[in-house]
């Protein structure tokens, strides 16, 4: 079973001799769920993304675009949004105001967009140069847009049967994607996540179920999820 210890009080503890660590419940070849912790709480990467977008929320205003739904664009953007579009495939999960392949979505107006709000989206696309210019293309110039991508992830197979899910990320990848057609001084990346958030997010285990000191310690070397701020010039 996962303590609820600080990273501090962890680090400061003795390393088990080999064969006597203590996996306690978490000793499974399967994970608790494979629902990624929304049949028990929040989703850890969701934590990460909402606070994300909490942070930067005055950047969601004007004539705003999410990909996939507008859940954020409302959580997030209330009165300060003065027009709200999705864009998506069509799928039965989706019911889009454009629909449109980001990789092939000449007949979206350029810049169109005061913010482009792009979740847990990059992954299931093979050709995430095209998307990525697309999506600095319909943006107005001073336009905003706030993005998250994976690190450590479970394979969501729902998407993967459906059209694929190639991709994990680094925050040097991120920056140098978005950085390649927005500018490396337009783009801000930030990387969340430590060796404790990656097992328990593959376990399938809520935010609930870690502290928030454990949730908001940062290793490098065990980035979880990626977020990125990227302006138009």
């Amino acid at each position: 079973m996962l303590n609820k210890q600080t990273p501090g009080m962890q680090q400061k503890q003795e390393t088990p001799p080999v064969g006597l660590v203590n996996f306690g419940d978490l000793r499974r070849v399967e994970p608790l769920t494979r629902s990624f912790g929304y049949d028990r709480g929040q989703p850890i990467d969701r934590y990460y993304i909402e606070k994300f977008l909490s942070q930067h929320a005055g950047d969601i205003s004007g004539h705003v675009v999410e990909i996939g739904d507008d859940r954020y664009t409302r959580q997030f953007g209330g009165e300060k949004v003065t027009r709200s579009d999705v864009l998506d495939q069509r799928h039965p999960d989706s019911t889009p105001t454009i629909v449109a392949d980001l990789t092939a979505a000449d007949h979206v107006p350029s810049d169109s967009f005061d913010c482009i709000i792009i979740t847990q989206t990059l992954q299931f696309i093979y050709d995430i140069h095209a998307a990525v210019q697309t999506l600095h293309r319909i943006l107005k110039p001073g336009g905003v847009l706030l993005g998250s991508l994976p690190s450590l992830s479970p394979i969501c197979r729902h998407d993967m049967d459906r059209w694929g899910d190639y991709w994990r990320f680094t925050s040097a990848t991120v920056q140098r994607l978005f950085g390649d057609f927005f500018g490396s001084n337009s783009v801000q990346v930030e990387a969340f996540g430590n060796v404790l958030v990656g097992m328990a997010f593959f376990y399938g285990m809520a935010a609930e179920e870690l502290t928030t000191e454990e949730l908001h310690f940062k290793d490098r070397d065990f980035e979880a999820l990626i977020t990125v701020r990227a302006v138009k010039a």
